[in-house]
């Protein structure tokens, strides 16, 4: 039951889009369309949840015993970059049509900070290796949510009569701080 409850939380009460605000530049980079929102968001759910299982092995067995955990960040970052690395070319090789769509925004999942920020977040919970699994799928999938769900605003935002000076952009960070004011504690 607390597993359950766990990713929940993680899915939607304090999802690390709308509450912690990592993960913005994809975020705002591939919503404009539904599919690439999509696509986007399950290159996030796998490199999340593959990245906190290593980095959760890497922490425990390597720095804590060697007594070198103020190098967590850095083995986080080319953990991450590794996996990314890896799903670049798989994508590039069985799913061309995906990584043509994709393009760019697939290397720069390296640099999505709510990727990393869910391996830290594990380790500063003081999460169990279960635990951690279920936060990071958890997490991600909220990514995906949002994203999607998202895109949706966005592509309508686009048909709106909005001023010039907050069309794109501006309105795009203004609808996503209305959404986040839902997840906030003293929200609406």
């Amino acid at each position: 039951m607390k597993l359950i409850s766990l990713f929940f939380t993680a899915l939607l009460t304090e999802n690390i889009v709308l509450t912690k605000f990592l993960g913005l530049c994809p975020l705002m980079g591939n919503s404009k369309k539904e599919e690439n929102a999509y696509k986007m968001g399950l290159l996030v759910v796998i490199t999340t949840v593959l990245s906190s299982i290593i980095t959760y092995i890497f922490y425990f067995q390597i720095l804590v015993p060697t007594n070198t955990t103020h190098l967590r960040t850095l083995v986080f970052i080319f953990t991450i970059a590794s996996i990314v690395g890896i799903l670049e070319i798989l994508i590039k090789k069985y799913l061309p049509h995906v990584y043509r769509s994709m393009g760019l925004y697939i290397p720069l999942i390296t640099t999505n900070c709510a990727v990393l920020g869910v391996s830290i977040l594990t380790i500063d919970n003081a999460f169990s290796f279960l635990e951690t699994v279920v936060y990071s799928l958890g997490s991600s999938m909220g990514f995906l949510l949002v994203i999607y769900v998202f895109s949706t605003l966005r592509m309508k935002l686009e048909k709106a009569p909005i001023l010039e000076g907050f069309k794109g952009i501006p309105i795009a960070f203004i609808t996503l701080g209305i959404i986040a004011l839902l997840f906030t504690r003293y929200g609406l």
